[in-house]
């Protein structure tokens, strides 16, 4: 079997020696870009052997299989001027009249899209290492799909991507916890790289997929919207590698989508996600909410839109930092909204080390179903293993951490790790969600210059916010 691991350290190394990228995020940009056209054209010669009537939205002369897979095909100023004049603009201009999907999925890509590299000779090379893998082998399929998440894993340290990747161990507990099903709207407004969607599709697939009927039926289920152009093509490739023929994913942003427009059709069962925290929203998206609850933090704006799209009975999983269980004016106000129309059953209190070295602020996982009030709230403290001090690149969070929460979630009896807070605490202490471990003593503690540095961070986050908030009002006055 060939070794893919290889191939992708070989297309990196090779990456390098072009003068034209600079840096991870510039090389994943170009990686994927390929990458998704040869996994279309695999995928387009499969369907073509199945439907003799299937034709590719992708004109005949930009198709992988043209241009770019004979091995001693076009190469140096040549092979760089088709990418540039020919390739590029093509597909950027698609023509979308006919509406279908596939084409427009195609166009937004590269819309976004660039291609960093200069040197027709060394692309040549990329294409050879690529032509070595062939996506429609479910081997090779399986095995890629492991490397690509080691592809979305290095965005933690490329530049300001590390908010569109969640730790793989913490997506699939919280897709086990929710458990999504056949037949099950699933939406995911913040979806980044797709880890929740393919996560959702994977615990879908192992119960209830049973033939293509029901493929179709999952694949018309699934639903996500990304707004940056990187995370939605390697979202859209991910989807891809998952078996989704036409992925349900909408290149835009969610919270510019007027809330009461939002109405009983677009209502979801599941939504399962990781919102951006830590930054503002785009100009003017506040507006687009009630008054009460206008903000520019976007993880609040995310809590409100996700509460508005999960249906009675609809469940939800969502990664939250600090910021948004505590504070007064609009947080309050949201933090109240939640717990009169869900059940905010569950808050899991991560370490602040998790999202490291995007994040140090300190997460957490909340679990609510909408359409009964909360009686109360159980808590976990998810505490480092023994043997680390900190999370961190090398030592990530790991799923087997989760199995005492599992245990205990079915049967829940109060511990040093859990402990339950009643509705009433909850309103006589304005609607915090930031309840502190009782069972652990703080006497004596001493912060360490992490914590420090990391609670300096948040503040001057805060601040930020708080300004550009300010000049808001001012400009608006």
């Amino acid at each position: 079997m060939k070794n893919i691991g290889h191939i992708i350290k070989s297309l990196q190394n090779i990456m390098r020696k072009d003068p034209g990228v600079s840096g991870d995020a510039q090389r994943i940009e170009q990686l994927g870009w390929l990458i998704s056209l040869k996994i279309l054209d695999d995928k387009d010669q499969e369907l073509e052997l199945l439907n003799d009537k299937y034709r590719s939205p992708i004109p005949k002369k930009c198709q992988w299989r043209a241009w770019a897979a004979d091995d001693e095909g076009i190469t140096g100023d040549a092979l760089r001027d088709f990418v540039e004049k020919e390739l590029f603009p093509t597909l950027k201009n698609l023509n979308v009249a006919a509406g279908n999907k596939r084409s427009i999925i195609i166009r937004e890509i590269f819309e976004g899209t660039n291609n960093y590299m200069k040197n027709g000779t060394i692309i040549r090379q990329v294409l050879n290492e690529l032509n070595k893998i062939n996506f429609n082998l479910s081997e090779d399929r399986h095995v890629f799909g492991d490397i690509y998440e080691t592809i979305l894993r290095d965005l933690q340290n490329a530049g300001n991507y590390g908010e569109f990747y969640t730790p793989r161990a913490i997506t699939e507990f919280m897709t086990e916890i929710i458990d999504p099903r056949l037949g099950e709207k699933r939406l995911d407004p913040a979806c980044g790289t797709g880890g929740f969607l393919t996560s959702a599709i994977e615990n879908i697939r192992k119960k209830d997929v049973k033939g293509l009927a029901d493929l179709k039926t999952l694949e018309t289920h699934i639903h996500g919207m990304e707004f940056k152009p990187l995370p939605f093509m390697l979202c859209v490739t991910n989807l891809i590698l998952h078996d989704i023929e036409v992925p349900n994913i909408d290149y835009t942003d969610s919270l510019n989508r007027e809330y009461s427009s939002i109405g009983q059709k677009d209502r979801v069962d599941v939504i399962l996600a990781n919102p951006p925290f830590g930054a503002s929203v785009t100009d003017g998206a506040e507006t687009n909410f009630p008054q009460n609850y206008r903000t520019i933090e976007s993880a609040d704006l995310f809590l409100v839109l996700m509460v508005r799209y999960l249906k009675d009975g609809g469940r939800a999983a969502i990664v939250l930092p600090d910021g948004s269980l505590m504070g007064d004016g609009v947080k309050q106000r949201i933090r109240k909204h939640l717990p009169e129309t869900c059940n905010v059953h569950t808050v899991v209190r991560l370490p602040n080390s998790v999202f490291q070295p995007y994040a140090s602020v300190a997460t957490n996982l909340l679990f609510f179903t909408k359409g009964h009030p909360t009686k109360e709230i159980w808590y976990w403290e998810h505490k480092l293993p023994s043997d680390i001090k900190a999370y961190s690149k090398t030592k990530p969070i790991q799923k087997s951490e989760f199995a005492a929460l599992k245990d205990w979630w079915g049967d829940r009896k109060p511990s040093d790790q859990s402990w339950k807070v009643s509705l009433e605490s909850l309103e006589a202490n304005g609607f915090s969600l930031d309840s502190k471990n009782p069972h652990t003593s703080d006497v004596g503690y001493q912060s360490t210059s992490a914590e420090l540095l990391s609670l300096l961070h948040e503040s001057f986050r805060k601040s930020d916010i708080l300004l550009e908030t300010l000049k808001k009002e001012l400009g608006n006055g």
